[in-house]
């Protein structure tokens, strides 16, 4: 039976709970998301986890704080929170080391402290790489205040996970408003804001030339690919007006990797095989948002237009390669 790995597979801490309720900008309205059964899933890291993995046929999920991660915090804090959430990662993966792997949190809105979180979270803690959401603020991922953390994944081979989080104030007001605060938030989150805006994040890289400096960057992008994938040919033409090195095309086959996020589509998996490559596809869940019980995910590979070389690599060979540097460091 092929081995599956979920690399988009969420949680969270009461620590963090506590941070978000006491922030200003907190969740951006969307704690009422993760309420009953999946803030009790979300909040557990045992046994009902491993449970419900096994139910579903996954057999290591890939741990991250969801969304909006440590992003909307005061510096200080989110310094703190940072190390004791990747030593919790950590624990968790050392008691079920066969059933569980990392991202780092990173405390972005310290960026002097990013890059050297994330080299003691890869080098020291075991995990894989980071899984950032976007922007921190007002503050793009394109500011160079995060080349530090795009030359210290180069090095240490690492990927990093670009996930959606809510769009800036201004633009929710401006285009998904209007029509009562249930649907507003549902708009600007699941519906559609989410993955424009971390869609948009990965472009920025591009035309920031993060790629150009730091051209063995992976980037992760979920939910194939956050809608910029489906518009590849019209982005191709801001390579030149950007002075880029590459054409944009070359850029998503070469410094993206994509997964599934949960969205058992055989059309979006043909698209993004048009676009990355068999190689670089990757399987993930978006547990406990996306889980539902009957194995749906195995199924979807099983039935997918792929070799069985290519569905082996899906299942959790890209990612076992894509990470091979962080297994040893």
């Amino acid at each position: 039976m092929t081995k599956l790995i979920g690399i988009e597979e969420h949680f969270v801490t009461a620590d963090i709970r506590a941070a978000w309720a006491a922030s200003a900008i907190g969740q951006e309205g969307t704690s009422g998301f993760d309420r009953g059964e999946i803030e009790e899933r979300l909040d557990d890291l045992g046994e009902q986890r491993l449970t419900l993995m096994d139910e579903s046929g996954v057999d290591v999920q890939v741990l991250s704080v969801t969304t909006p991660a440590l992003h909307n915090l005061e510096p200080e804090e989110s310094i703190s929170l940072a190390h004791r959430t990747n030593d919790l990662v950590a624990a968790t993966v050392a008691k079920h080391p066969s059933r569980f792997q990392g991202f780092a949190t990173l405390p972005t809105a310290a960026p002097d402290e990013v890059a050297v979180e994330l080299e003691r979270a890869v080098t020291r803690q075991g995990l894989m790489g980071a899984m950032l959401c976007g922007r921190t603020r007002e503050k793009n991922l394109d500011h160079l205040d995060y080349f530090p953390m795009f030359e210290t994944a180069e090095r240490l081979g690492v990927p990093l996970f670009i996930h959606p989080q809510m769009p800036q104030r201004a633009v929710r007001d401006v285009y998904y408003s209007g029509f009562n605060d249930l649907i507003d938030t549902a708009f600007a989150a699941f519906g559609l804001g989410w993955h424009y805006e971390a869609g948009i994040q990965f472009v920025r890289l591009i035309l920031a030339g993060v790629f150009d400096k730091y051209p063995d960057l992976q980037v992760i992008l979920g939910h194939w690919g956050e809608v910029v994938l489906f518009y590849l040919e019209r982005l191709g033409s801001l390579a030149r007006l950007a002075h880029l090195e590459r054409p944009i095309a070359d850029y998503f086959k070469q410094n993206l990797y994509v997964t599934s996020s949960g969205m058992w589509s055989q059309s979006y998996l043909q698209r993004t095989l048009e676009v990355v490559g068999p190689e670089r596809i990757l399987f993930s869940t978006d547990y406990p948002y996306q889980y539902r019980p009957g194995k749906p995910g195995r199924h979807f590979i099983e039935e997918a237009a792929l070799s069985l070389d290519q569905k082996e690599q899906f299942a959790h060979g890209n990612w076992e390669r894509l990470t091979k540097s962080a297994r040893r460091s």
